[in-house]
């Protein structure tokens, strides 16, 4: 089978994962940060790493190659959410400049874990550009939509699109205020894709342009349910073509996505997911798809 970077969709081969004993290491690392980070509660230690060890016996059971970044004293909490610090294309890996201040020292941490499973580092994003992984989401190999917000850029995306070369379309979708530039919104809070041809959205929260787009490119849509979109429901990790895992306890979404065909695995993460409003997409760095 061959492999690609350039898609959410294609058979998940190898991820890259933090261990929250290496990204939160402490409880007072924890007590000290979880107030000032804005997360929803206090992550309880010894629990996240038992959600997080049962998060990667799953991907391993399903023949995904796991990976672990180490801890960097560069980084903080925040370091659990791997996505964020990178973005990843067939030539290698983008360093981010990240829009959260507290989150700044996470790119340059990644970049030794990344060249280790064999992403070489093409480019950074530089100031005053801004980007964040969770805005970036391949449409299809040659699409890359990324979401214009308060964590990531204009600068930030025309160091992207530079960066990525002109074989690439990049898709700049412009994101609601919501709840402020201190809030956790990215463009996958509102669409996660489950195969070529599908996606799981949250409609009221979508410019009218981007969700035109996707009916454009013939992407049938499920829809997330109001009630559950503080939940997560709509962050959901393609596994493979209709095949995705997502936060347990969404059952109504759950319920639209196999009523779609798609087979929805659950893990518990009460500690690494709902606590810091991360998910599996946030959880998950790909370091290689099958096309």
């Amino acid at each position: 089978m061959s492999s690609t970077l350039q898609s959410e969709v294609g058979p998940l081969q190898r991820v890259l994962l933090k261990h929250p004993r290496d990204a939160w290491t402490s409880d007072d690392s924890i007590e000290a940060q979880w107030r000032v980070l804005g997360y929803r509660d206090r992550p309880d230690l010894a629990r996240g790493a038992e959600e997080f060890d049962a998060l990667a016996d799953l991907l391993r059971g399903r023949e995904i190659e796991v990976a672990l970044a180490p801890r960097s004293a560069d980084t903080g909490l925040d370091s659990i959410y791997v996505r964020d610090a990178a973005v990843v294309c067939d030539r290698g890996a983008i360093l981010c400049r990240m829009g959260k201040p507290a989150r700044e020292g996470e790119p340059a941490a990644l970049e030794a874990p990344l060249a280790s499973a064999g992403l070489q580092v093409i480019g950074r994003i530089e100031a005053p550009g801004t980007i964040e992984g969770g805005d970036v989401l391949w449409l299809d190999r040659r699409t890359v939509a990324v979401g214009r917000g308060y964590r990531t850029n204009a600068e930030g995306i025309w160091q992207l699109r530079s960066l990525l070369g002109g074989g690439i379309d990049v898709l700049e979708v412009p994101l609601p205020h919501w709840r402020g530039p201190t809030d956790v919104f990215h463009l996958m809070s509102i669409v996660s894709p489950l195969d070529h041809d599908l996606a799981l959205v949250y409609s009221p929260l979508m410019p009218v342009p981007f969700r035109e787009t996707l009916a454009d490119r013939g992407i049938q849509l499920v829809e997330v349910p109001e009630e559950e979109f503080d939940d997560m429901a709509g962050n959901v990790l393609a596994l493979a073509p209709r095949v995705c895992l997502q936060l347990s306890g969404c059952e109504r979404t759950r319920r639209r996505l196999e009523d779609a065909g798609v087979e929805v695995l659950t893990y518990v993460g009460a500690e690494i997911s709902g606590k810091g409003c991360g998910g599996p997409t946030c959880l998950t760095r790909t370091l290689e798809r099958g096309s």
